[in-house]
């Protein structure tokens, strides 16, 4: 995992250009498990590393990062922290992005562990937006970013359609 002292953070890129910020808002991030999507540090973080569904170099060396707050407290962050890691792996897939070298090896141990944190943190309770990012994040670190989008999407209405149709056809 890329230290968030080292100075490689400055090399990366983001949507705005470089990724120096980068490690400020990931330590902001780790004083607030129960922080909201809308707020900070997440808006800048969602919005820097994966802009309207582009992801960049900062964004695979950021993953570790939230995957080690979810091992941490795993009852207790909420559902961006899994819902992140499993967007910025949709992205790469379906634009078919390369990782740098050096930081694909710590992008893949943390994207491997979200089943495994999935099911740490089920002894909680679950709203629908928890469980559409916990079911997403299994998905996207299984390897099937279309799968993983979709759930994303699939609330108790979509579904309730959606299975309507699927009975009808």
């Amino acid at each position: 995992m890329l230290d968030l002292k080292s100075s490689r953070w400055s090399a990366l890129d983001h949507a705005y250009g470089s990724a120096s910020d980068i490690p400020k808002l990931l330590e902001a991030l780790s004083t607030l498990p129960k922080s909201s999507g809308n707020s900070e540090p997440w808006f800048s973080l969602w919005s820097s590393l994966a802009h309207q569904g582009d992801v960049y170099s900062a964004s695979f060396a950021a993953v570790p990062h939230v995957m080690r707050l979810i091992e941490i407290a795993p009852l207790l962050v909420g559902e961006e922290y899994f819902h992140f890691p499993a967007w910025i792996e949709i992205c790469r897939k379906k634009k078919k992005i390369q990782i740098p070298e050096d930081i694909a090896p710590a992008y893949f141990e943390a994207l491997s562990k979200l089943p495994s944190l999935v099911a740490a943190a089920s002894a909680r309770e679950w709203d629908t937006e928890f469980l559409q990012s916990a079911l997403c994040a299994i998905a996207a670190a299984k390897g099937d970013p279309d799968v993983a989008e979709a759930v994303q999407e699939l609330s108790p209405e979509i579904a309730k359609n959606f299975m309507e149709w699927f009975r009808q056809r």
